[in-house]
């Protein structure tokens, strides 16, 4: 009888365990935020299309063969300079160290590369380049591939004046911002917490639109609604940015997204 009994216990505890997890293992997978690298290349005038060249054919089918996908953008305006803006997606920071070391021992990318890299050494294609790494808010784990539709991308970079002031920035999306921004066709891609930066405590959030006549439309809208000033006067937001720079950017030809 005590033998029944034990077993009877186990499995109740077992069972318990289980609901109260309500399948932990799936649950944690599905949570897992994704990390984005960004790289902003600032161009000299030489060697731009041997740059381009360089990105499409050697770089990103590089970061292909590890199964990282990556978007290349311009800027839309050309007042804005010859810029080159990279997103790398990687599934989580692991990956994104494994894959950098990996790059540079493979064959295929060194022997494609090689040509640029003695050409651009004594004319360099840009200035030594920004970067950002990222990691996905809670909200949207993991990228949103754009429509097809797609002409114009929006990148944005929130400063906060400290570090809980950004948390707290990160949670004003997280729990509110995003879904009103989905609602009005301010389209999110991705938004991410700086984790190293030359300018911290920050995010960054992408946007994507039709054109920038219904970019323009959605931030007007924005501007003025209802659900915006009531969330924008709430105390718990009191100066979580004090600082933030937009750039309209348009896909390159061989954007992967």
């Amino acid at each position: 009888m005590k033998r029944i009994n034990f077993f009877i216990f186990l499995f109740a505890l077992t069972f318990s365990f289980l609901n109260a997890t309500n399948g932990s293992i799936d649950n944690t997978e599905a949570a897992t935020k994704q990390i984005y690298e960004w790289r902003i290349y600032t161009l000299t005038g030489n060697n731009t299309k041997a740059l381009d060249n360089f990105f499409e054919k050697s770089l990103i089918p590089a970061y292909n063969r590890y199964n990282i996908p990556v978007g290349a953008f311009s800027n839309f305006k050309p007042e804005d300079g010859e810029q080159r803006y990279l997103l790398f997606v990687y599934p989580d920071l692991e990956t994104y160290n494994r894959v950098r070391q990996a790059v540079w021992n493979d064959e295929e990318f060194l022997k494609t590369a090689m040509p640029f890299f003695e050409t651009s050494a004594p004319n360099p294609a840009y200035l030594p380049y920004e970067t950002y790494l990222t990691e996905a808010f809670d909200k949207i784990p993991k990228i949103r591939v754009p429509d097809k539709s797609r002409t114009l991308f929006e990148y944005r970079n929130y400063w906060s004046p400290n570090e809980e002031a950004n948390q707290r920035k990160v949670d004003m999306f997280n729990i509110e911002e995003i879904d009103l921004f989905d609602k009005l066709g301010i389209n999110s891609v991705f938004y991410g917490e700086v984790l190293s930066g030359t300018r911290m405590p920050a995010l960054i959030y992408l946007a994507w639109f039709e054109d920038e006549d219904t970019r323009n439309t959605a931030w007007s809208t924005f501007r003025v609604h209802p659900e915006w000033i009531e969330m924008r006067d709430r105390p718990q937001y009191k100066n979580t940015a004090t600082n933030n720079t937009s750039k309209l950017l348009s896909p390159m030809n061989y954007s992967q997204f």
